[in-house]
């Protein structure tokens, strides 16, 4: 009982000193990079320099500098609502050794994040890809204020949906509640894979908001973050869901006038 008692403290401990580390190192990313200078667009929106590689540096090394930024920013966003799951696993988990319970959820936890360093491979080529576009097609700048609004209001309706209640459930719902789970790393891995998929899917509309509004935004970075762990972890789902797209859709509408000139 002691020792059990002593691993779950280590585990609070180890996600503790992660959490923290991982929002002081975006919180510096993110005002760094807000000092760099931006370019103003016409549209009068500014481009981040988050999708523009540094003068002489290669395809490689932007990629792997945009990796190591996306993960820490991961960890900041994605660890409050993935400590429940980590528990839930820990519970299930049928071994004496308190030490394999430790290896075993680091296991889980770097399944789940692996699958986020997937997603942000596949970002930020887009990325890189649709700023080269506007920077060659000035004219196409001018609707990325109302291309912008247009995606928050999608975001916003999707989360009305029953895709994305069925989602939600699905997150709260995964493998290993009430059952045991076998004590192995394969078991461990492919949880973690899997919580990782559902998460990415079930966060898909509202990571959108903030890729559009600015990944290194920190508040829009901090109402995504409330936003996706309040849905995860508030019992009444299809009030939360409904509550964050009504928001969304009164921002969206907000955002659309101020394109077209209204406000």
């Amino acid at each position: 009982m002691t020792s059990d008692r002593n691993a779950l403290r280590t585990f609070w401990g180890i996600v503790a000193l992660l959490f923290t580390a991982s929002v002081v190192v975006t919180i510096v990313w993110c005002v760094s990079m807000s000092a760099m200078q931006e370019m103003p667009m016409p549209g009068g929106w500014s481009m981040s320099m988050t999708w523009m590689p540094m003068y002489g540096q290669s395809l490689f090394n932007a990629t792997a500098s945009f990796l190591a930024m996306w993960d820490v920013m991961m960890l900041a966003m994605m660890i409050p609502c993935l400590v429940p799951m980590l528990l839930r696993y820990r519970q299930a988990v049928q071994t004496t050794s308190t030490r394999r319970l430790g290896w075993l959820t680091i296991l889980v936890g770097l399944g789940y994040f692996f699958v986020w360093t997937i997603v942000g491979l596949a970002v930020f080529p887009l990325g890189v890809g649709l700023n080269a576009i506007l920077m060659q097609y000035k004219e196409l700048s001018l609707i990325v204020p109302l291309a912008v609004g247009i995606v928050v209001l999608a975001v916003g309706l999707l989360q009305l949906t029953d895709w994305k209640l069925h989602q939600l459930t699905c997150c709260r719902e995964l493998p290993f509640r009430g059952q045991t789970a076998p004590d192995n790393a394969r078991t461990a891995w492919k949880h973690g894979l899997h919580l990782g998929v559902q998460c990415t899917r079930c966060s898909a509309g509202l990571m959108s908001i903030l890729l559009v509004m600015g990944m290194m935004n920190l508040f829009g970075m901090a109402i995504v973050t409330l936003a996706i762990t309040f849905e995860r972890l508030a019992p009444a789902s299809k009030w939360v869901t409904g509550t964050i797209g009504a928001i969304g859709i009164a921002a969206a509408f907000f955002l659309i006038a101020q394109a077209v000139g209204i406000f």
